[in-house]
């Protein structure tokens, strides 16, 4: 697998390096050395706790808009950019809710992969969302990102499908239809466990599709999570006293990853 190649392990672990609000947003305190300074500390001790990959995300941009501003974007390639030298891991980035901004932002900043609901219609507070891979695919191609790895939401977190499906055939159709580089599996939110019987048949259904644990991946389920997961992403888990709101704590990321290590080890 792909995943195996670029992150150099298997069952590979991403971390979430949540960002605090930015520029434009209604929560962001005015100084954007404070943010660049909060995730640099993140960075290093997501980095030095073990974990395989980081995945740079506007998570604190709340309420997040269906079409970011070009500050949001600018914003995020600038952080990108000082944190560079800093990066020792494969990273990706992802402005939430924007597929083709994260694609632009990707060729701006040599990300190796990004993750987006890329397919589907669906709603939830952000209002109804309709997607358009069809352009993203053609972008991807104009801007010559074809290493590029792309993370496909089979379903999104916090969000529904207008029309319910079968999630086999949610999956099914994601592969025939766009050829993804992976498929995430969510809960209900951010830090919500995503339903193992969920993964199990997007597993199922995937066939040589990496198959991404999206949201909730902890110590207690990880051993169940990696039977029917390629790899995960992770990130209220690694904050301190698993809060969304909080900082990375270095010690909860040394602990998953021990155990995440312990099980490859038997793999």
């Amino acid at each position: 697998m792909w995943t195996e190649e670029l992150f150099g392990v298997r069952k590979p672990i991403i971390a979430l390096l949540h960002l605090r609000a930015l520029p434009g947003d209604p929560h962001f305190g005015g100084d954007m050395d404070e943010v660049i300074c909060q995730a640099r500390k993140d960075l290093i001790a997501l980095q030095d706790g073990g974990v395989d990959g980081v995945l740079i995300a506007n998570e604190f941009s709340l309420p997040y808009q269906q079409q970011a501003e070009p500050v949001t974007v600018a914003s995020m390639g600038y952080i990108v950019g000082q944190l560079k030298d800093d990066i020792r891991v494969p990273f990706g980035v992802n402005i939430v809710l924007n597929a083709l901004a994260t694609l632009e932002l990707a060729a701006a900043t040599g990300a190796c992969f990004i993750r987006s609901a890329f397919t589907g219609a669906y709603m939830g507070e952000n209002g109804i969302m309709n997607t358009d891979v069809g352009r993203i695919a053609r972008r991807r191609k104009a801007l010559g990102l074809d290493d590029l790895k792309m993370l496909y939401k089979v379903n999104p977190e916090s969000d529904a499908y207008l029309v319910p499906r079968d999630i086999a055939t949610v999956t099914k159709s994601i592969i025939f239809n766009c050829h993804p580089d992976g498929l995430c599996v969510s809960g209900a939110s951010a830090g919500s466990e995503t339903d193992t019987d969920i993964l199990e048949q997007v597993k199922n259904a995937a066939g040589s599709v990496p198959v991404f644990c999206n949201t909730g991946f902890n110590a207690r389920t990880a051993a169940e999570k990696l039977r029917f997961c390629d790899a995960a992403c992770v990130g209220t888990t690694f904050k301190y006293d698993g809060k969304f709101e909080n900082n990375v704590d270095p010690a909860r990321v040394v602990d998953l990853m021990t155990i995440v290590k312990d099980i490859r080890a038997g793999l």
